[in-house]
């Protein structure tokens, strides 16, 4: 099905306040990341300006599989507010490794939407790329976010803290590629899959929630190494 994507402007924010409450209702406290009303307010308008940018650019060169606009704000909001609220109650500052940003969810997404965080957004595909250092210019803190376009396994192993990533391995896969790059943990989203397991890891935390736009079932997993790696 073409995709139907189109710019709002303003109107972004009702759709993904809409589907901030529905995570809310869930369960999921949004307070850790946003103690001010004020705060999720201008992390939203970050989020909307990068929710037009996608739309916009995803007419020239094909951006992202979502079909319509509810599909967007699911995909870009959903995850990487799932993720902002375990790394804030859980101190995880650091630096962060978003493997695959392809157009930027969920890691630049995450940085939008939790400031002051120091992200490394690693994508190889050139277009995609030059959306995301675009994206940065407008709506990112450069000083704190880095794109590098590259494969993963150009990425030195132990650089970063946190590894994150969306669909672009198998949640196999990418936990053994997070745990080549992260020194205390590796996140991995799914919709269907299986949890990984691996040696030296375990579960730390799991969420489970839905996409409250498009009814789409989610579990977070977030992997935390047991022992220190080795230098």
């Amino acid at each position: 099905m073409p995709s139907k994507l189109r710019p709002l402007g303003p109107a972004w924010l009702p759709l993904l306040e809409q589907a901030t409450a529905s995570l809310v209702a869930g369960g999921l406290d949004v307070s850790v990341v946003w103690p001010a009303a004020a705060q999720r307010g201008a992390a939203l308008g970050r989020l909307a300006q990068l929710l037009d940018k996608v739309a916009t650019w995803n007419a020239r060169i094909d951006l992202t599989a979502a079909r319509d606009e509810r599909e967007l704000v699911d995909l870009y909001l959903c995850d990487a507010l799932v993720i902002a609220v375990h790394g804030a109650r859980a101190s995880r500052a650091g630096r962060w490794i978003d493997v695959g940003s392809g157009a930027g969810a969920p890691g630049l997404a995450l940085a939008l939407l939790w400031p002051g965080l120091r992200m490394t957004l690693v994508e190889p595909r050139q277009k995609r790329v030059a959306f995301l250092r675009t994206a940065l210019g407008s709506v990112g803190d450069a000083a704190l976010l880095d794109v590098v376009e590259a494969r993963s396994d150009r990425i030195g192993s132990f650089e970063h803290d946190v590894a994150i990533s969306r669909a672009t391995f198998s949640p196999d896969e990418w936990l053994v590629e997070g745990a080549r790059l992260a020194r205390r943990e590796v996140v991995v989203l799914l919709a269907r899959a299986a949890p990984p397991v691996l040696a030296g890891w375990r579960v730390s935390h799991v969420v489970d929630y839905v996409w409250p736009l498009t009814a789409v079932a989610r579990q977070a997993l977030v992997f935390t190494r047991e022992a220190a790696p080795a230098d």
